[in-house]
């Protein structure tokens, strides 16, 4: 059902030596970038007909138009589950908590006397999100973009969801209901990559954003890298991915559940398990039989995901070794179920989110954390955060000096200047004094 990979005995490799050990799956965006750049191209021409006739093919379902019905979202919200409801706003009051916490405010450094430079933070004026609604559809994922842009400033925010067929047309109404609860009003039935270049170039209905989140498909991350450079995005999201660094005092109970839990996503989503325990690798491979038959998604997805070799069970010789291989692999979610667990948590350096002990498991980070959920994928925690306020922010640098602030370094400046070869950089502060700069010859 899973793979075995075994790095007991030598001495680690570092670097790009011990990551080329680690399972990862097959994801070629650029492959993907050839299918996408026609489809993007026609929506720029053809705009919100691009997108009907797109919707068609691909959802299987005509549309009158693409902007959903305020009338709609208020529907979805009224029909909406009082249970599933009350869930919804209980995982959108923690996700305010914890980005609210993340705002930036402006701070001034006085560099000498009459020279300031100030720091203010400005929101991204208009963001376009994007909901998934493929295989499963994530209301979560509306709550965990949408919560951020709104708690740093955004303007004017628009989602995107795929048009389903079975609502006539519209997203999934618990998308809606979500959208309802959050005061999105602004709401397309369009997917994958025609959604991301309704928002990269606008149509008829929907005004061009600066930036575009929100996790999605292979074909999402295509129509982002196609756009990097005209719009701003939050990262190429490939499949989601789990990493749990155990060793024998964790519960294989536990960790066969977390493990389906991710792979019942996506046929590609990866499950690794970490351990220096043998014992608790063979009682996992045990309890993952029983669990993955009692589960639903079996044959489509959890199978498959588990017998990809994007998953595995690493073993190690000790947790230290752990540590480097977590590391090295620079899990979207990580969690540590080990004696020490939370002083362990704290030496990592790369993951996408940490999972502290057997009560934090990452289905509690997909719902109701607090935390957020979008977060990067494909060993890019090693340079890329999650989602949060910051990622819908600007630093904008307000430099403010007398002349006296300038005399005082104008010599600093020419000879910088000079060094470079750039005279006329120089000559633009001396020209403020006369050409005579305080120090200079």
């Amino acid at each position: 059902m899973i793979s075995r990979i075994d790095l007991r005995g030598d001495a680690l490799p570092e670097g790009p030596a011990l990551r080329a050990l680690l399972p990862r799956a097959d994801f070629d965006v650029s492959a993907a970038l050839e299918k996408v750049r026609p489809i993007c191209e026609d929506v720029h021409h053809r705009g919100d007909a691009a997108l009907i006739d797109f919707a068609e093919k691909f959802d299987g379902v005509r549309l009158d138009s693409v902007r959903v019905p305020a009338a709609a979202l208020t529907e979805a919200l009224e029909g909406l589950d009082p249970e599933v409801r009350a869930a919804l706003e209980e995982s959108i009051r923690r996700a305010r908590m914890v980005h609210r916490a993340q705002r930036r405010t402006t701070h001034t450094t006085q560099v000498a006397p009459g020279g300031t430079v100030t720091e203010k933070w400005v929101p991204v004026q208009r963001v376009g999100l994007y909901a998934p609604g493929g295989r499963s559809v994530y209301p979560s994922s509306v709550i965990m973009n949408a919560v951020p842009a709104q708690e740093a400033g955004v303007e004017s925010i628009a989602l995107a969801s795929p048009a389903q067929a079975e609502f006539g047309g519209l997203p999934h109404p618990t998308i809606l209901a979500a959208c309802a609860l959050l005061g999105v009003d602004e709401v397309y039935a369009a997917g994958g990559a025609t959604a991301v270049a309704m928002f990269a170039y606008g149509t008829e209905s929907c005004a061009p954003a600066d930036m575009v989140t929100g996790p999605g498909n292979i074909w999402v991350a295509a129509a982002k890298r196609y756009f990097t450079g005209k719009i701003g995005i939050d990262a190429e999201a490939g499949p989601t991915e789990i990493a749990i660094l155990a060793d024998r005092t964790a519960d294989p109970v536990h960790v066969a559940a977390d493990m389906i839990s991710q792979a019942e996503h996506d046929p590609l989503a990866a499950a690794v398990l970490v351990t220096d325990s043998e014992v608790l690798a063979e009682a996992v491979e045990r309890e993952l039989k029983p669990q993955v038959e009692a589960s639903r998604h079996v044959a489509e997805r959890i199978a498959p995901a588990l017998a990809g070799r994007q998953s595995a069970i690493v073993l190690v010789e000790d947790v230290e070794d752990g540590l480097k291989v977590v590391d090295a692999y620079g899990a979207e979610h990580l969690e540590v179920m080990t004696a020490d667990a939370a002083a362990l948590a704290d030496r990592v350096r790369n993951a996408g989110a940490i999972f502290v002990g057997p009560w934090s498991p990452v289905s509690l980070g997909d719902y109701a954390a607090g935390s957020n959920h979008v977060l990067p994928t494909g060993g890019c925690a090693c340079h890329s955060s999650g989602l949060s306020v910051q990622s819908f922010l600007r630093g904008i640098h307000i430099v403010d000096y007398t002349r006296d602030a300038l005399a005082d370094v104008a010599h600093t400046v020419v000879t910088l200047a000079e060094a470079e070869d750039l005279p006329a950089h120089g000559a633009a502060v001396k020209a403020r004094f006369d050409w005579k700069v305080p120090g200079s010859k």
